[in-house]
């Protein structure tokens, strides 16, 4: 079915079926969600090179992926969070662009995207301590949402992130009931927003205690199975090695659990081990019976509470920042236990 047509079914002009569906102020409700209503019985779909020129915006959203190795980027779990942000994207109508580029050529591609017009916004990813890229967007005046928080960074913008402090806070503080005072950290790159504020929530448990945090324990690297596997391995071989490990992705968690088996040891016995998951779709933690105990969130939910924020501020014109804080569950699994002495093997 063609605009036109739509348009003669429900007994008005082109223009106001136009500008119902688009969303004109001057257009009252009443008629919005009659044209909306025939539009979806009548299974119209708008032609959105059309609705761009009528509404002056491109319909798109970009992302901008780094391919530098080394970077948290490589992470998948970015998929599931594309994934929650398209969800919202497709319902408003939107595209998604996504401009991979190498690590330096990031902020060309923020220039690019406004010069080129192609974007109506932008999600910002894996922001750094003092990240340059939120003066830079607020500098070009194009609307923007950050997935994370940027550390050291003094100008306010509107972001979604989750309570990464809190969470391996509790989780620590877990491990110290349970008995363990020999705690290590496997972290992620530790100038990214998230891996910094997981120690800060360590550190700050330990501290309860009277402990102070053992940098000797502490390891910081990309989230992956052998990253896990070899600082697990490195821990094991101390001489007075720890009895409970935190780490900051299920990825290394699994890399963490073959290293614990190769030396003869058994997790949730000999070595408590407490992953965060993100609650990933394509690998699972299980959710009647959990393998590791685990911060638990939903990355898929944070992309789609980082799309609805972005289009809102898109459609309102109000740039004014905005906050959402997710708190993450803590999940109790077979990879805790109270502390134990460990033995030579």
């Amino acid at each position: 079915m063609t605009l036109k047509e739509l348009a003669k079914a429900l007994g008005l002009s082109p223009t106001t079926v136009s500008r119902a569906l688009n969303g004109f102020p001057e257009v009252s409700e009443e008629t919005r969600k009659k044209v909306r209503a025939a539009a979806e019985a009548y299974g119209y779909r708008p032609n959105m090179r059309a609705r761009s020129l009528a509404t002056g915006r491109a319909m798109a959203i970009g992302h901008v992926i780094p391919i530098q190795s080394g970077h948290e980027m490589v992470n998948p779990v970015f998929a599931d969070f594309i994934s929650g942000a398209g969800e919202i994207y497709s319902q408003a109508g939107y595209d998604m662009l996504i401009s991979i580029v190498p690590d330096d050529r990031q902020q060309q591609a923020y220039q690019d995207f406004r010069t080129k017009g192609s974007v109506d916004g932008i999600i910002v990813h894996a922001p750094r301590a003092g990240d340059r890229r939120i003066h830079l967007l607020n500098e070009v005046g194009i609307p923007f949402v950050v997935h994370g928080r940027a550390s050291d960074t003094h100008e306010d913008y509107s972001w979604v992130d989750m309570n990464n402090l809190r969470a391996f806070e509790r989780a620590t503080k877990l491990l110290l009931d349970l008995g363990h005072r020999r705690i290590a950290l496997i972290n992620g790159l530790e100038d990214m927003d998230f891996a910094i504020r997981r120690r800060a929530g360590v550190r700050a448990a330990l501290e309860t205690q009277g402990i102070a945090l053992d940098d000797r324990l502490c390891f910081t690297g990309e989230m992956t199975e052998q990253y896990g596997h070899a600082a697990m391995t490195k821990l094991l071989a101390l001489p007075d090695p720890p009895t409970a490990v935190l780490t900051s992705s299920m990825i290394p968690g699994i890399g963490i659990r073959r290293a614990i088996r190769e030396s003869g040891r058994e997790i949730g016995r000999d070595v408590s081990v407490i992953i965060h998951d993100d609650d990933l779709s394509y690998l699972p933690n299980g959710r009647d019976d959990p393998l590791f105990t685990a911060t638990r969130s939903s990355v898929r939910e944070a992309g789609r509470a980082a799309a609805t924020m972005l289009l809102d501020i898109i459609a309102t014109g109000d740039f004014t920042p905005r906050h959402v804080l997710l708190e993450a569950d803590l999940i109790l699994g077979r990879s805790t236990g109270p502390v134990q002495a460990l033995t030579p093997t």
